[in-house]
C-alpha cells in the first residue's frame, strides 16, 4: 500500500495499546515515517512517560485493562504539563456515544481498528501541524507578554500619575473642547478680496508642510483665524490646535504655562500641570503675540523649536515633543531686535515662512460682506434679524480707516445690533458721529501719518469716550476687542497716560 510521505523527524508519538499486535503495526508504520515511537501498555505507565517524554500526540485505545482510556485521557488533560498534548483515540467500537464520551475528555480526534495505514498518517501529520500552529501562537503570546511584561513597571508608573492628575486633566479637556478643538476652515474666513485670495493661497501652499509659519499683522486683522486654517488644512488636523497669547500672561507665568510645572516647583504649585506643548503633542501650538514674550524665556522656546524637547518648571525629566509652530505678531520684530527685545535666532527660526495678514483698509471692498456675516453671527444672541443694510451706511463704514480692523468692526455692527429697533441696521449716534469724526479728521493722505500715531489715536479716542475706563463691560479694552492687560501694555508702549 502506498502512503504519502510526510517526515516524522524529530517528532514523538506516544502509542498507549495493551495488545501486542497493533503496537507492532503501529510502531513499523510510524518508525518508516521516522517518527520517534514510544510505547505504553496501560494507562498509568502512559501518563507517567508523558510526564518524562512530553510527547507531540498520544494514540490511546480506549478498551484497556484497569485504567480506561476515557479515565487515563481525563487524568492527561488535568496536568497542567500535558493537557496540550493532542490525544487520538483507537477504538474498534463504532457506537456515537463513545465517540461523544471521546470528545467530552478532551481527545481531539479517533481512528478505528482495523487500522487503514492511510487513515493513520493522515490523521496524524493533521493534528501535527495543527499542535505545530498552536505552539507557534503560544511562542508568539509568550513574546508578546514577555514585550507587555517590560512596560508594567513604567505602565503602573503611568497609571498613577494619571491617577493623580485626573481632575487637572479634565480641566484641561475643557480647554480643548471649548477653547482650541473648533472645526476650523476657509469658510470662518469671510473675503472676496484679491489682495486677501493671495494671503489664503500662501496658507494652501504652506498648511501640509511640517514649516514653522509667523504671520505678521496689525491686532484685529485675523491673524489667529489664518493660524487655525494653517492647522485644518495640515496632516496634524485631527490633533490639538493650542494657543497660548505671551502678551495676556504675566511673564512668570509664561514659563509654566507653556512647559508646565512639578508639584512644589514654586509657592502655588500644589499638583503638577501639563504645559502646552505637551498638550500641543501631534499637533500645532499657535503662538499668538510672540513679539511680548520675555528675553529670558526666548532662548528655552529656542531649543524646544530647534530639538523638539524641553524639561517642566522644577524637573530635570526631559519631555520630548512633535509640534508644529505657528507664531504670530504686530510688532516690528527686526526692530525689536535691533533694540534688544528679540533675540535674533528665534526671528530667524520663526520666519521660516511668513504670511502678512492685511488691515482692513487694504481690502475694504470685504467691508459688505463681513458687515452681513457679524450680523447673523451676533444677531440671534441679542435677538435681532436684520435684512436692510442701507447704502449710506456701508458708505459711512467703507470711509472710515479702520484702525482697530477686523475687530473694531465686528465690535461695531454688535453694538449697532444691539441700538436697532427693526429689521434695519442703525449705527446709531454715538457712533455715527465717531466714524464720521474720524473720516473728517483723518488726513486725505494716510501715509502722512505712521501706524503707530494712528493706532494712538484711536486708542485715545476710545478712552475719551469711556471716560479712561480701562477694563469692564463699558470699558475701551471691550470696545477695541483687546484684553485689558495688553491695553495697558500698548497704552505705556504709545506713551498714553490720562490727562
Amino acid at each position: 500500500m502506498s502512503l504519502p510521505y510526510d517526515s516524522g523527524a524529530g517528532r514523538t508519538i506516544l502509542i498507549v495499546d495493551d495488545m501486542p499486535n497493533n503496537i507492532s503495526v503501529l510502531f513499523e508504520t510510524l518508525s518508516r515515517f521516522d517518527y520517534k515511537v514510544l510505547v505504553a501498555r496501560d494507562g498509568k505507565s502512559a501518563i507517567e512517560q508523558a510526564r518524562l517524554a512530553h510527547p507531540d500526540l498520544i494514540l490511546l485505545d480506549i478498551m484497556m485493562p484497569g485504567m480506561d482510556g476515557f479515565e487515563t485521557c481525563r487524568r492527561l488533560k488535568h496536568d497542567d504539563q500535558l493537557r496540550s498534548i493532542p490525544v487520538l483515540f483507537m477504538t474498534a467500537l463504532s457506537e456515537t456515544m463513545d465517540k461523544v464520551n471521546g470528545f467530552n475528555m478532551g481527545a481531539v480526534d479517533y481512528i478505528t481498528k482495523p487500522f487503514q495505514l492511510q487513515e493513520v498518517i493522515s490523521r496524524i501529520n493533521t493534528h501535527l501541524e495543527l499542535r505545530r500552529l498552536q505552539r507557534d501562537l503560544e511562542e508568539a503570546n509568550t513574546r508578546l507578554e514577555a514585550r507587555v511584561a517590560e512596560r508594567t513597571e513604567s505602565l503602573a508608573k503611568a497609571l498613577s500619575e494619571v491617577e493623580s492628575l485626573k481632575n487637572r486633566l479634565q480641566a484641561e479637556n475643557v480647554y480643548l473642547r471649548e477653547e482650541i478643538k473648533q472645526t476650523s476652515n476657509f469658510e470662518e474666513i469671510v473675503s472676496q478680496s484679491k489682495a486677501f485670495g493671495r494671503v489664503l493661497r500662501q496658507v494652501e501652499q504652506v498648511a501640509p508642510t511640517q514649516t514653522t509659519v509667523l504671520i505678521l499683522g496689525e491686532s484685529g486683522t485675523g491673524k489667529e483665524l489664518l493660524a487655525r486654517a494653517v492647522h485644518s488644512r495640515s496632516s496634524r488636523k485631527n490633533k490639538a490646535l493650542v494657543k497660548i497669547n505671551c502678551a495676556a500672561l504675566p511673564a512668570t507665568l509664561i514659563e509654566s504655562e507653556l512647559f508646565g510645572h512639578e508639584k512644589g516647583a514654586f509657592t502655588g504649585a500644589t499638583t503638577q500641570k501639563m504645559g502646552r506643548f505637551e498638550l500641543a503633542d501631534g499637533g500645532t501650538l499657535f503662538l499668538d503675540e510672540i513679539g511680548e514674550m520675555p528675553l529670558d524665556l526666548q532662548a528655552k522656546l529656542l531649543r524646544v523649536l530647534q530639538e523638539g524637547e524641553f524639561e517642566r518648571v522644577g524637573s530635570t525629566k526631559t519631555v520630548k515633543v512633535s509640534v508644529r509652530i505657528v507664531a504670530a505678531t504686530n510688532r516690528d520684530l527686526e526692530k525689536e531686535i535691533s533694540e534688544g527685545r528679540f533675540r535674533e535666532d528665534l526671528f530667524y527660526r520663526l520666519n521660516v515662512f511668513p504670511i502678512q495678514s492685511l488691515p482692513l483698509r487694504e481690502r475694504k471692498e470685504d467691508i459688505p460682506l463681513l458687515v452681513r456675516h457679524f450680523c447673523l453671527k451676533h444677531g440671534p444672541g441679542v435677538g435681532k434679524t436684520i435684512t436692510d443694510i442701507s447704502q449710506e451706511m456701508l458708505d459711512a463704514l467703507m470711509n472710515y480707516h479702520w484702525p482697530g480692523n477686523i475687530r473694531e468692526l465686528e465690535n461695531v455692527v454688535e453694538r449697532s445690533l444691539i441700538i436697532s429697533s427693526g429689521h434695519q441696521l442703525e449705527l446709531g449716534d454715538w457712533v455715527g458721529n465717531r466714524l464720521l469724526h474720524r473720516k473728517s479728521s483723518a488726513p486725505p493722505n494716510t501715509t502722512l501719518l505712521t501706524m503707530e500715531e494712528c493706532e494712538r489715536n484711536h486708542i485715545i479716542a476710545v478712552l475719551e469716550h469711556t471716560r479712561w475706563k480701562v477694563s469692564g463691560e463699558n470699558g475701551a479694552a471691550r470696545i477695541l476687542g483687546m484684553i485689558p492687560t495688553t491695553l495697558d501694555s500698548r497704552m505705556k508702549k504709545l506713551g498714553i497716560r490720562r490727562p
